[in-house]
């Protein structure tokens, strides 16, 4: 439990160059004591009064304070860490973002920082960015979707971009996430991509595929092909008790921003050079 009584200032870890090793993801569907202690505590370090803290979590949770019985700091903090403690797991994360928004701008990029701090540290499938709580896969999955989004803006497909963000928002909605939907954005995305590349955007990725096998190197045509028979079986036509997995989610997603990079490094190859003689 916090004790009001020790002296607020900034917080130490990252001023003194100390970091936790990041630990494999294990939770997504919850939120441990451990972030439900850990979340006041960060915001009042951050400066912010147990009531004002007890304010925003009971606006959140749609319940009205106990100003009656509860109104000096520590019993306060007391009622905070019990809200808090006995919400469901999903407003938990609804709670930061309500406080990331809240916060000063000159505190948000701590509080972000710390709360993302957490994630890893902890195993946590989530992250805070933008002053939104999304999903997080593992450190190589985070790179390729940082990789992709980049990649195709460069080229001017936002089309295929904005496929790539649907699928994480899919996979971002709480309590229940769409995992079908975020399979067929991601596999949308590569789709859209194909079909700029060999110039016809009416017909799907798996016949795409069949008449241009050339657009990708060898053996890999036949990755994109299972990539598309997946998403036809599971993410269009999803059979009885057979919903798809976090991780069947992940995997297709990633699949598709890799191969999605892969070409639009190559359109971007293919482009003309810009004619410098229009500067002048």
């Amino acid at each position: 439990m916090f004790n009001w009584s020790e002296k607020r200032g900034s917080l130490p870890s990252k001023r003194n160059g100390h970091s936790s090793a990041e630990k494999e993801i294990i939770i997504r569907e919850d939120a441990p004591i451990g972030l439900r202690q850990f979340i006041p505590q960060l915001l009042f370090d951050l400066r912010m009064s147990p009531n004002e803290v007890r304010a925003i979590v009971c606006r959140v949770l749609r319940v009205a304070p106990d100003t009656q019985h509860n109104w000096g700091e520590p019993n306060v903090s007391n009622e905070i860490y019990e809200l808090l403690e006995n919400c469901e797991w999903f407003f938990v994360y609804d709670i930061i973002e309500r406080f990331y928004h809240v916060l000063t701008p000159i505190n948000r990029p701590e509080f972000a920082e710390e709360i993302n701090d957490y994630f890893k540290t902890n195993g946590i499938g989530w992250k805070l960015e933008n002053g939104r709580i999304e999903f997080r896969g593992d450190e190589l999955f985070e790179n390729d979707l940082e990789k992709v989004v980049k990649d195709l803006g460069d080229v001017k497909l936002h089309t295929a971009q904005n496929e790539i963000r649907e699928a994480i928002n899919d996979l971002s909605r709480r309590p229940e996430p769409d995992i079908t939907g975020a399979i067929q954005h991601g596999v949308a995305c590569l789709e859209c991509v194909s079909r700029d590349v060999v110039g016809n955007n009416k017909i799907t990725l798996g016949e795409l595929i069949k008449r241009n096998r050339e657009i990708v190197p060898p053996t890999i045509d036949t990755s994109v092909e299972k990539i598309w028979g997946f998403s036809s079986e599971q993410g269009r036509h999803l059979r009885e008790q057979r919903e798809p997995s976090y991780e069947e989610a992940e995997l297709m997603l990633g699949l598709s921003a890799s191969i999605s990079t892969y070409l639009a490094k190559k359109k971007k190859l293919l482009q003309p050079p810009p004619d410098v003689w229009n500067d002048f």
